[in-house]
């Protein structure tokens, strides 16, 4: 078996994460590839003394590999996604921060689930992506042009409204003034979106969600579509530039720019561990079926 190690480093959390995930790979004889910047830190933070191979970007990691381990947050994951892209490797997620919906493997069980590993005992959850183009183009997007969360528009150097023209498959829908526009895959449903108002989508729903930021018009409600959409956004504001984000990376983008998302021809495939399911993840993040007040 050969994994690819991403993560990153937090003082109080991680090195006993990697104690346990690099001892018991050793001890299983699997071979580990681990990204350099990665490599680095743990090296000079002596946690790691041993030499392994390393990788660097998206190119290294192909078919070869089975799975890629990434040991962070559900932010870790997102960059991890950038290195995966359409190359099919699974990830699973090591949480090494608080309680996320993408990182769902607990420092705690780390040793149960990782023999669910050995012995391939998961299940695969194939994730959506949001793909985008712009005209004119944007060199700051060209090369990661997607995003596994969302992508969003948002206002730039004022605290005056932007105005997102939106249309779906070339029909006009709306004019939204407001902070901004997020356009969310089911797996972001979670995230920002969320935190806005949004639908919470279970990951395999075939659909997209639309959700306005601070809207000035109370009856702009957040809209679920078909994720065969595509959408087309035109931003325009007080301001020559607004921004646009794609997961955690951010641009800054003209005004009457044309803006083309649409979902991308490949899927991110994320490791399902038994007993650590969506649904459960739901139920221990929201608190759902406990009385909070007893």
């Amino acid at each position: 078996m050969k994994v690819a190690i991403y993560g990153q480093y937090y003082q109080n959390s991680t090195e006993p994460i990697i104690k346990d995930i690099f001892v018991f790979f050793n001890t299983n004889k699997v071979e580990m590839v681990i990204e350099s910047d990665f490599l680095n830190i743990l090296s000079k933070k002596k946690i790691i003394e041993k030499n392994y191979k390393t990788f660097s970007s998206h190119a290294e990691l192909d078919t070869s590999f089975d799975m890629l381990i990434s040991i962070g947050g559900d932010g870790t994951i997102l960059r991890a996604a950038t290195l995966i892209r359409d190359s099919g490797v699974p990830i699973l997620g090591i949480n090494a921060g608080r309680l996320g919906f993408l990182a769902t493997v607990q420092k705690e069980n780390i040793g149960e689930f990782m023999q669910f590993i050995i012995e391939k005992k998961y299940t695969i959850s194939k994730r959506t992506l949001l793909s985008l183009s712009c005209l004119p183009d944007n060199d700051a997007i060209q090369d990661i042009n997607f995003a596994m969360n969302e992508i969003s528009v948002s206002r730039k150097d004022t605290t005056s409204m932007i105005t997102i023209e939106t249309y779906l498959n070339n029909e006009f829908l709306n004019s939204y003034w407001a902070d901004g526009l997020i356009i969310a895959t089911p797996t972001g449903s979670t995230g920002y979106s969320m935190s806005c108002g949004g639908p919470i989508l279970t990951p395999d729903v075939q659909s997209f969600v639309i959700t306005p930021i601070a809207p000035h018009n109370l009856n702009a409600r957040p809209l679920v579509i078909p994720d065969e959409t595509e959408i087309r956004l035109r931003v325009s504001g007080r301001e020559e530039n607004y921004l646009i984000s794609l997961d955690s990376r951010i641009a800054s983008v003209k005004n009457e720019t044309i803006l083309t998302i649409k979902k991308t021809p490949f899927q991110i495939n994320m490791v399902e561990i038994p007993e650590e399911t969506f649904f459960k993840t739901l139920r221990t993040k929201l608190f759902w079926g406990e009385d909070r007040r007893n």
